[in-house]
């Protein structure tokens, strides 16, 4: 039988495993031979409505003593503006958030910790798959964003490394 026919009866064979297992991605290598199947889903828009409102919105003044934006810059920045910072380690896919290997383990990072570009910062789980995700620089961990076991959407903010 010819090479390449039988490769392509292993892709098939592998796709098919890919769905019946569930899969979003599967990876085998045989001496020169590397194949990789993947598959993606169709993703759903959810429309939300805001609640009315039935109170007026409070309209807030500065104190005559602070600046106006002093507050605003001791917070720190808000999430929409982390997203153009290019510390701002995002997601790259939707799941659940886990900021260590396992339940009850140590955290694998801290607001402080020193990384290096490569090192994991947390786990994202999506389709039953733990895909690790790494720093994408070097620097030390000024912020963490999110929760434990928190979901989250694509294009997130995770994490600030400066």
């Amino acid at each position: 039988m010819a090479k390449a026919q039988v490769d392509q009866e292993l892709i098939r064979a592998i796709a098919e495993l890919l769905n019946q297992q569930n899969l979003a991605e599967i990876e085998i290598e045989q001496e020169d031979f590397r194949v990789r199947v993947t598959r993606s889903y169709p993703t759903q828009s959810v429309q939300t409505f805001a609640a009315p409102s039935y109170a007026p919105p409070a309209i807030a003044t500065p104190h005559p003593s602070v600046p106006a934006g002093a507050a605003a810059a001791t917070a720190g920045p808000a999430i929409d503006d982390l997203a153009s910072n290019p510390g701002t380690l995002t997601s790259p896919m939707v799941g659940t958030a886990y900021r260590s290997p396992e339940p009850n383990a140590a955290k694998f990072v801290e607001v402080g910790s020193k990384v290096t570009e490569g090192q994991t910062i947390l786990i994202i789980e999506a389709m039953k798959t733990m895909n690790q995700i790494p720093a994408h620089r070097s620097g030390t961990i000024t912020r963490i964003l999110i929760e434990d076991a928190q979901p989250v959407e694509y294009g997130q903010p995770l994490a600030v490394i400066e």
